[in-house]
């Protein structure tokens, strides 16, 4: 084994090597996350290197393998229309928010298409087994409860898998490398060998990494540039609906999102996800907007609540905006509108745990707010689409005739619009167009 040569310091956040220790990181800017690691010099001898050759990109050959569907529809959707052979897919999450149990059901689907390996360094085979019991599948894939790369790497050269399931990345060990499981250069490494061995075997690798709020662990945050695909759970584990989300796909956009909702079975599939997200109360300080999240429209409830503050500086609370708009927003509505919210705690939520981070809903966004403080209920069936901007005007919004056929499939009636010319019609479909927030605002009579 080489020898250990002084020391260098990792960012357990993103990953940033310095020779030595920092307070800050000088690429992701946290505090205190730089962590020692033993620096392992094992260069060879150059008598014993053996060099690649470069070649014309015309000579380049490529498969012709296409994707490959997973069996589960919204993670075809995330990938970008099914697997890439070969590729290698990070599927990171908090602990327990169902990573295990959507890997475990999607390789039990790839058995109907080709061998799977499913390697478990944190549960036993029988463990294993019964979760598969428990969430009703079975299959003939392959199980594997070990740890050590070299024995991984073995057994894969041995079986050829052509799907390979690592659970999970914090549990891998290589004797080649310094420290314990779940450290940083420990899982650096794992990662770089399960790359390789991807790339020479062909075989499909999905990855679990835990993230975990402290830092002690290294989360799936360093790897991300050296796997293809990274896949985000999130999710309130105190609430059933769970969102899949790509950061980085190289086969394919990361603007997609899966649904799934956990129950006793497993993780099931939300095929239209604008039914769960919108309550359909017409009550004072409700309004309903259409997110767009990549190419699959959304209906999104926003709520907002108004309570007289007892201190000077009243509080700006948002769950699923962000909080800088909604004063931005509140700025707006006071300097543009009349409204007075200086004496007002403001509270503004999105109904079942979705982000609304495009601009579009501003508008949707500052009526609710406005409604809540007035005590007045917009229109039944009502819609709102707009981007806010500071001068007051109501802005147009992208791919809006998509958004605005979502919302005559879902039975809405009237749409509160930015001033345009060029709408679909619909039947039975009313617009309102506004100019600026004030004439938004005659809508509920303010």
């Amino acid at each position: 084994m080489a020898k250990a040569k002084g020391s260098v310091f990792f960012c357990g956040e993103c990953g940033y090597e310095s020779t030595k220790w920092l307070g800050k990181c000088p690429a992701c800017g946290s505090w205190n996350t730089m962590l020692e690691q033993k620096k392992i010099s094992s260069a060879p001898s150059i008598n014993n290197l053996t060099y690649a050759h470069a070649i014309p990109l015309a000579d380049v050959t490529t498969t012709a393998s296409g994707r490959v569907s997973s069996g589960i529809g919204e993670l075809d959707r995330v990938l970008g229309g099914g697997i890439v052979p070969g590729s290698v897919t990070l599927l990171g999450g908090d602990p327990g928010i169902g990573k295990s149990t959507l890997l475990m059901q999607t390789a039990a689907e790839l058995t109907k298409q080709g061998t799977v390996l499913y390697v478990t360094g944190e549960e036993s085979a029988s463990q294993l087994k019964l979760r598969a019991e428990r969430l009703g599948v079975g299959g003939d894939m392959l199980i594997l409860a070990e740890n050590d790369l070299s024995a991984i790497e073995s057994e894969v050269d041995r079986v050829k898998p052509a799907y390979v399931m690592i659970d999970s990345i914090q549990t891998m060990y290589s004797a080649d490398c310094s420290g314990t499981n779940g450290s940083i250069s420990q899982i650096r490494e794992a990662t770089s060998l399960i790359t390789r061995m991807a790339k020479r075997t062909g075989a499909a690798t999905f990855i679990v990494g835990h993230v975990t709020k402290d830092g002690a662990i290294a989360g799936p945050r360093i790897l991300e540039h050296m796997v293809d695909t990274v896949l985000y759970f999130e999710g309130d584990r105190q609430d059933s609906f769970r969102l899949l989300r790509s950061v980085k796909n190289r086969f394919g956009s990361t603007d997609e999102i899966g649904v799934f909702e956990m129950r006793s079975t497993g993780m099931a599939e939300i095929s239209d996800p604008s039914t769960l997200f919108i309550t359909g109360a017409d009550l004072p300080g409700c309004a309903v907007t259409c997110a767009m999240e990549g190419t699959r429209p959304m209906m999104v409830e926003v709520q907002a609540l108004l309570s007289t503050s007892p201190f000077s500086n009243p509080r700006r609370m948002a769950a699923g905006l962000d909080n800088n708009r909604l004063v931005l927003l509140l700025a707006v509505l006071e300097k543009k509108a009349g409204l007075r919210f200086y004496d007002k705690d403001v509270y503004t939520n999105v109904v079942g745990g979705i982000r609304l981070d495009e601009r579009a809903g501003d508008l949707a966004v500052a009526m609710c707010i406005a409604g809540a403080g007035a005590d007045i209920a917009l229109p039944p069936r009502t819609a709102i689409l707009g981007e806010l901007s500071l001068t007051g005007e109501v802005r147009p919004v992208n791919r809006l005739d998509k958004r605005i056929q979502e919302c005559a499939r879902l039975g809405f009636s009237h749409i509160v619009v930015p001033n345009s010319d060029t709408l679909p019609k619909v039947d039975g479909l009313n617009y309102t167009r506004v100019k600026n927030i004030r004439e938004a605002l005659c809508i509920l009579g303010i």
